[in-house]
């Protein structure tokens, strides 16, 4: 727990990580950090965040079954992770009392509380989708929390704007069509927290009811989001699988050491292949409802696709958020030019922690 934990020391966040004592570090002097924090007690303000897949030994401590959790880790001492956390699961059987414990906490924590419940509904801590979620639940965090930055929401939005474009003229096509400014601006809506009239067109053109156009939209939201994101992660993707079998792994090991090292990463080059292909298909559901409204006029295929999407959606988001984890935390531990090498011990809490993550079947 130790070791791992200062390994987390050196992270940013990911999308199974939220280092909170990273961003204090970077944002504490910001207004806004203090003005709208993301919790407001002191100590969980600061702790890490993780997106953890259960283990057998931990699967005991929860009522309902579940493939993952979201850890929370209180370090013992913000200076010197070494020392090691308390950790608790949101959701774990005794959870609420945990936390209050782990935060010495004497105010009102039902706040925190439902900001933990919100993220715990999450797959993944991907910043647009935290962001996202939490606003629409009404809880509106400082900006510095989220790693996206502004030019990557913009080009999010253009990604949107070429990807809709087709549907949004479909869905105003009695209105005599619709300008480029125009369709900017639905796709501004679309990625607004808030789902308003300005959808309105397109809830009738798909025929569904306004909780399940809600959901659905959100979904649906989280889809691009992700098409998006992996435009870029599939190249980096591919250069980070080729470094893993050149990593040099340093210090004293023995042959069952040195052998589990090598088939490690044989199995995690292999296993990121296996989550390309998982969700290139659960994509290609998408991409096959959404070209038989645009191509045949026939709203029905993808109303289905958004009745089903918010399912889809969280086995879409554990496996994004798997292999974007791998990829973001092995440039951030090995930056381009800078030396393929790590002692021992580093090097299988990376192989594992990697593996880990990859071992857990996901269904369909």
């Amino acid at each position: 727990m130790m070791r791992s934990l200062r390994a987390l020391e050196r992270t940013a966040s990911t999308s199974r990580v939220l280092n909170l004592l990273a961003v204090e570090a970077d944002s504490a002097r910001r207004p806004e950090y203090a003005e709208a924090p993301l919790f407001r007690n002191r100590l969980l303000n600061t702790a890490i965040v993780l997106k953890h897949r259960l283990r057998h030994d931990d699967i005991y401590l929860f009522d309902d079954a579940r493939p993952t959790a979201t850890k929370i880790i209180i370090p013992f001492d913000r200076t010197d992770l070494g020392l090691g956390g308390q950790s608790l699961f949101v959701g774990q059987r005794g959870w609420i009392d945990l936390v209050v414990e782990a935060c010495n906490a004497s105010g009102d924590m039902s706040r925190d509380l439902a900001t933990l419940r919100l993220i715990d509904m999450l797959p993944s801590l991907d910043p647009f989708l935290l962001r996202e979620h939490l606003r629409r639940h009404g809880v509106f965090v400082a900006n510095c929390y989220f790693s996206l930055s502004a030019a990557d929401y913009e080009n999010m939005q253009s990604f949107v704007t070429q990807e809709i474009a087709q549907l949004i003229e479909l869905a105003y096509r009695g209105s005599g069509g619709v300008g480029r400014a125009h369709a900017a601006r639905l796709v501004e809506a679309l990625l607004s927290s808030d789902i308003d009239g300005r959808l309105e067109p397109l809830r009738t053109t798909l025929v569904m009811e306004g909780e399940s156009f809600k959901e659905g939209v959100f979904s649906w939201k989280g889809f691009l989001y992700y098409k998006w994101m992996l435009t870029k992660l599939w190249s980096d993707l591919a250069e980070v699988g080729q470094e893993i079998g050149r990593l040099v792994v340093t210090g004293n090991k023995d042959a069952e050491t040195a052998k589990f090292v090598d088939d490690s990463r044989r199995r995690l080059q292999g296993g990121i292949l296996v989550e390309r292909a998982a969700i290139m298909r659960t994509l290609k559901v998408y991409d096959n409802a959404f070209e038989d409204l645009i191509d045949n006029g026939r709203p029905i295929a993808f109303r289905d696709f958004l009745l089903n999407a918010p399912e889809m959606f969280l086995s879409l988001g554990e496996r994004v958020g798997v292999i974007s984890h791998i990829s973001s935390y092995w440039r951030y531990r090995f930056p381009v030019g800078e030396p393929l090498a790590v002692d021992i011990d580093e090097g299988i809490d990376i192989l594992m922690d990697f593996e880990a993550g990859l071992a857990v079947p996901i269904a369909d």
